[in-house]
């Protein structure tokens, strides 16, 4: 348990994005945000580790960084601008079940009708926290959301079936330096150059980007795909919505209605109910049809060095 109250840090702390960048950040630059919040991160930790891929994981961390971090900052970035952010949040929320599916394939889990009715509970959760009537729809945006959702949820099942045997520091800084550098001429096509000035709020903002919401984040959201399964670790990204509500409220003065609060609490229950989730059970070795001969031994005899007495 401790290890997943670990993990969870990480979506709590994705969940403070959106209040550090309304609050501290200069508007209009969200792919300059992506790109600072990732690349100075990864080069950071691999300064520290001092350690750069071999082999194929040259390839493996340019495939991984673009999954987890390039690509799907891209499309949450399109989806984000052409959809409410309900909207976005609530198509990004299906991201749990498509873990399922793809780990039940890949990684060989078990999908439960357990873990399909708490990733459905947890899209119904999420639409009720952060959805609101007056929602407005567009395909491309949609698209986007869905396709920023299946790129983060082949991310996180390919690290999990990828294990890297460097340390977690390295793995960690390789992602975010690929990740980084892909979305770095978007944003500067997108967005332009910098701005030329920044105040004091802004580079407070986007240090803890960096050294809080990525390198921090990510190391812990790696570490726990090492120990847990892929399924049992993306549930717990349903948090990120949750926090962002609850300072909403506490920090902006936001309001909070009755149905936000049942959907607060329909998400955490979906996600305690994916961690409780049994392991599967390790197939028995089968007797074999010829059985060894049962040889007496005499008292005393060593076998590979421990005595039978």
């Amino acid at each position: 348990m401790g290890i997943v109250l670990v993990t969870a840090l990480t979506p709590a702390i994705w969940g403070t994005t959106y209040l550090v960048t309304t609050e501290l950040l200069p508007p209009g630059r969200p792919l300059l945000a992506a790109v600072i919040r990732a690349l100075p991160a990864g080069l950071l930790l691999v300064a520290i580790t001092r350690r750069l891929p071999k082999g194929v994981w040259w390839w493996r961390a340019l495939v991984l960084g673009a999954l987890n971090i390039g690509v799907f900052f891209a499309l949450l970035f399109v989806g984000a601008y052409r959809l409410p952010g309900g909207v976005a949040a609530t198509v990004g929320a299906i991201q749990p079940l498509l873990v399922a599916l793809l780990a039940a394939g890949l990684l060989g889990e078990r999908l439960t009708l357990r873990t399909t009715l708490a990733a459905v509970a947890g899209v119904a959760g999420v639409s009720l926290l952060v959805l609101r009537a007056d929602a407005r729809l567009d395909a491309l945006g949609v698209a986007a959301a869905l396709g920023g959702a299946a790129v983060m949820a082949a991310g996180v099942v390919l690290s999990k079936r990828w294990q890297s045997p460097a340390p977690l520091l390295a793995s960690t800084g390789w992602q975010l330096v690929a990740g980084g550098l892909l979305l770095l001429p978007v944003a500067l096509l997108v967005e332009g150059p910098p701005p030329a000035a920044l105040t004091t709020a802004n580079l407070a903002g986007y240090a803890y980007l960096t050294l809080i919401g990525a390198a921090l984040a990510y190391a812990l959201w790696f570490r726990g795909l090492r120990v847990l399964s892929a399924t049992k670790v993306t549930f717990l990204g349903l948090l990120s919505p949750v926090v962002a509500t609850a300072l909403g409220w506490l920090v902006l003065g936001q309001d909070l209605t009755a149905a936000q609060a049942l959907g607060a609490l329909v998400v955490l229950a979906a996600l305690v109910v994916a961690q409780l989730q049994p392991s599967r059970p390790r197939a028995l070795p089968r007797a074999s049809s010829n059985p060894a001969p049962v040889v007496a031994r005499r008292p005393g005899l060593v076998h590979g060095g421990v005595s039978d007495e």
